[in-house]
């Protein structure tokens, strides 16, 4: 079982654990930052199993089908944007399919509750999570979302507490638990933090993990103080219709979902970022994947961020979405590209770098009168 490593992952991850589970199996669970192709093989090498991707896979259905090769059942529950699955056996359950907005209306965990109420309605009890992950769309709950909402409150997993949500059977609120998950995941990447986010999700927040999420965004917050502080002193560089910055190894020994947190925040950012133009982060990668093994190589994440007077642009069609800014600038050498349209983001070898802005800069004003 392959799951993200934000908190929308994590909830995604543990509610297929728990209906697994539930069905007496034992799923091994592998959390991943990207979908390496190398990676993607491996997990497919043989035959006879299968294999859930859970808020990642939908963008990479036609890799993971050229991988499959119809030898296991594979099953995607995921809301980024989607890609044809050509193998019978890849059964990409994304609800894009049936034109529901990713962006908007649900999430991963809401794509894998949605699976886990039609396997047995006992699985209602899950709806939490489904709220936990959806923390991170930014409209609220809207669609589908809400009337997971509806269904949790009916229910009496989630109680209203004020203008809080709070979930029953951990006493813990909606907005704290999805908080703890988004460090626990990306920033605890390579110590163990996904192990722990799946724990919390599924049992709470325990005395050891707040102590732990705490540790981990003191952590964050000395690199996120020091990056910010070279960045008022020597600011953003600009060309096109994107304005960037490289992270380099400043994130250490951390998940790569750290540079695009950091992106969503300058985006707000007016005194650095201006609001009409893409931000774009990169950062150098760890270059091992816990549990499966170092990847041959070096590489850089690249985050993309549009704020929000950019926002009209790109739904006016005067701007590219953040997704196909990194598609045309990475053709030839992009891996992993996805999102959505406001944030996406990919990986590219670190011999790229210099060509990915010449060719972000140029896509980024291709078919607009906008100049930078």
């Amino acid at each position: 079982m392959v799951h993200h490593d934000d908190a929308d992952g994590l909830c995604s991850g543990a509610i297929v654990k728990a209906v697994l589970e539930r069905m007496g199996l034992k799923p091994k669970l592998v959390c991943l930052e990207k979908l390496f192709p190398e990676v993607v093989r491996l997990l497919h090498s043989g035959g006879g199993k299968a294999i859930f991707y859970c808020d990642i896979g939908s963008p990479h259905a036609d890799l993971i089908s050229r991988a499959n090769g119809g030898r296991n059942l594979t099953v995607i529950l995921d809301h980024h944007d989607p890609r044809p699955a050509d193998d019978p056996m890849v059964l990409d359950l994304n609800l894009e399919h049936v034109g529901v907005r990713g962006e908007e209306e649900f999430s991963g965990a809401t794509c894998c509750y949605l699976f886990a109420k039609a396997v047995d309605e006992a699985n209602r009890s899950l709806s939490y999570l489904a709220l936990v992950g959806s923390c991170e769309i930014p409209v609220g709950y809207k669609g589908i979302n809400e009337q997971v909402l509806d269904e949790a409150l009916r229910d009496g997993v989630v109680r209203r507490v004020g203008k809080k949500l709070v979930i029953t059977k951990l006493g813990v609120g909606v907005r704290e638990l999805f908080s703890a998950l988004q460090v626990l995941g990306p920033v605890g990447y390579y110590s163990g933090g996904p192990e722990v986010g799946i724990r919390a999700a599924l049992e709470g927040l325990s005395g050891d993990i707040k102590k732990l999420v705490k540790e981990l965004e003191e952590k964050r917050k000395a690199v996120n103080k020091r990056l910010l502080a070279r960045l008022y002193k020597q600011g953003l560089r600009r060309s096109g219709r994107i304005q960037w910055f490289n992270a380099g190894r400043a994130y250490k020994g951390m998940g790569s979902k750290v540079i695009g947190t950091f992106c969503s925040y300058l985006s707000h950012v007016r005194k650095l970022a201006k609001p009409d133009m893409f931000v774009v982060g990169l950062m150098e990668m760890e270059t091992a994947i816990p549990g499966l093994g170092e990847l041959k190589g070096r590489f850089y994440k690249v985050s993309v961020r549009a704020p929000r007077d950019l926002r009209a642009d790109i739904d006016a069609g005067r701007a590219p979405s953040a997704v196909q800014l990194l598609k045309e600038a990475t053709e030839g050498f992009g891996i992993a590209v996805d999102g959505h349209a406001y944030a996406a983001s990919c990986v590219i070898p670190a011999d790229k770098v210099e060509e990915f802005i010449r060719r972000a800069s140029e896509a980024s004003v291709r078919g607009t009168s906008a100049t930078g």
